[in-house]
């Protein structure tokens, strides 16, 4: 079964020393060693990108909307660019996964609780068997509850999803499941 990685929103303004984010230099390693398997598999790595709004860090041009530096973004991965949570909304993601026969999703990325919980649930509608590397995403804190709380509510929400392919399948980076 070929495997896509979808990154999602790894980009210099969401996980850069002024907007810092749980365990996030540590969550790009992990993704960068899981992209080097899904490679060596015969999978892809697909990059989402965030175009915000005029004036915000994710405006296309901006130094926030650069993916992050430490990642390792090859010159044969896809980038997708998006303006909404979901990474399938009005994107090329749906044609990209296609022409490149995916049969199921690897997704992790930035945030959890926002773009990568979204991707999740669509990709889970879709019917794509999906796999979310439990310490593959990230979040910030939030007012009400801290970033690990954030995380670990999403994994246990994602386990337990109804969706057409079950639930999506969440283990660490280092299990994730390449054939």
């Amino acid at each position: 079964m070929k495997s896509a990685l979808i990154i999602v929103d790894m980009q210099e303004g969401s996980v850069c020393e002024t907007n810092p984010k749980h365990d996030s230099d540590a969550v790009i390693q992990r993704l960068n060693r899981l992209a080097g398997a899904v490679r060596d598999a015969g999978g892809v790595v697909i990059f989402i990108q965030h175009d915000g709004p005029q004036g915000d860090a994710h405006f296309p041009g901006e130094p926030g909307w650069r993916l992050a530096a430490d990642l390792d973004v090859r010159p044969a991965d896809p980038v997708v660019r998006k303006s909404a949570c979901d990474a399938f909304l009005g994107t090329a993601l749906e044609s990209t996964l296609r022409a490149h026969a995916v049969e199921r999703l690897i997704i992790g990325g930035c945030a959890t609780d926002y773009c990568v919980d979204t991707t999740v649930r669509s990709a889970l509608g879709r019917g794509y068997p999906t796999v979310v590397p439990c310490d593959g995403h990230t979040t910030s804190n939030r007012p009400h509850l801290p970033a690990e709380k954030v995380i670990e509510h999403h994994n246990a929400i994602w386990a337990d999803f109804i969706a057409p392919n079950g639930p999506a399948l969440v283990c660490p980076c280092a299990e994730v499941p390449l054939s």
